[in-house]
């Protein structure tokens, strides 16, 4: 399989960022895009909404809805589930992208920063897989390849990687354990479930956002070597693909794609590398 063409791909945080790249890099093959995020209008700290990422989806030469959705609200995104099937007639690809994130040490994390996190990337995960499994599993019945991928790094257990940020390590743990477990529980199906994580810091405007980063986006990559990752995993056969922890610069080595240089903000550089990768 070379193409997602006539797939339909549900993308949460698909208003910006590595969302919205993905959704891109899948529209320039043909594929709808079911366009999830909080953003229905313009947000001057973010730019970006789900209307202006459906207008870029179809551009690029996909087919877009936009859905205005909290994924932490389970009955929002069973609604949201029924209109993608409704209107594209099934769901070949889920992508948990969205996320919550806060660099903060125990004493500094309030309280409402914590069920954030906790809600948008654990359950969020959770509620958008659960509500997306029952298509996925029509989906390899009917050999379409479904895929689960989810924007959250390798299990590390290294001290170093909580000290600091307690409890969006353990958030975004969470979500890598809904892809160890449901790979395992959804094996037998046909569904593969994965993770991809980006070897280094990537580019977007809400890491711009977080206090010091803004003067370092020249040691990022840009968005577009997670979404040209992500379409290598979904092009692989699910059955043989699943229950794998996926670096973005590897992936594309095992295509054949060595040479990073396009996707640096500024090449030759010193890339700062990301969270987790020891």
């Amino acid at each position: 399989m070379s193409s997602l063409a006539g797939k339909t791909l549900f993308i949460s945080g698909a208003s910006r960022g590595i969302g919205l790249a993905i959704a891109l890099r899948a529209a320039r093959d043909g594929a709808n895009i079911v366009v999830i995020g909080k953003t229905d209008a313009p947000n001057p700290r973010l730019p970006g909404t789900i209307h202006s990422a459906a207008r870029e989806i179809e551009a690029a030469g996909g087919r877009a809805l936009p859905l205005a959705v909290d994924i932490r609200d389970d009955a929002a995104v069973s609604a949201a589930v029924d209109q993608a099937v409704a209107r594209f007639g099934g769901i070949d690809i889920l992508v948990n992208n969205a996320s919550a994130i806060s660099l903060t040490g125990t004493l500094e994390t309030p309280m409402k920063r914590f069920d954030l996190m906790f809600g948008v990337n654990v359950r969020g995960t959770f509620v958008c897989s659960q509500a997306c499994l029952p298509h996925l599993r029509r989906a390899a019945a009917a050999g379409r390849n479904p895929h689960i991928l989810t924007m959250s790094p390798p299990l590390d257990l290294n001290p170093r990687w909580f000290k600091d940020h307690v409890a969006y390590t353990i958030a975004k743990y969470g979500m890598s354990m809904c892809v160890l477990g449901m790979a395992e529980e959804f094996r037998e199906s046909g569904v593969a479930v994965n993770a991809l994580w980006p070897r280094t810091l990537i580019a977007t405007s809400a890491l711009a956002v977080i206090p010091g980063m803004s003067g370092q986006l020249q040691g990022c990559r840009k968005p577009e070597i997670v979404a040209d990752a992500a379409h290598a995993i979904m092009m692989r056969n699910a059955p043989e693909a699943s229950g794998n922890f996926y670096i973005d610069d590897e992936v594309l080595a095992s295509a054949g794609v060595t040479d990073l240089t396009r996707y640096a903000v500024q090449p030759g550089a010193p890339l700062i590398p990301d969270l987790f990768l020891s």
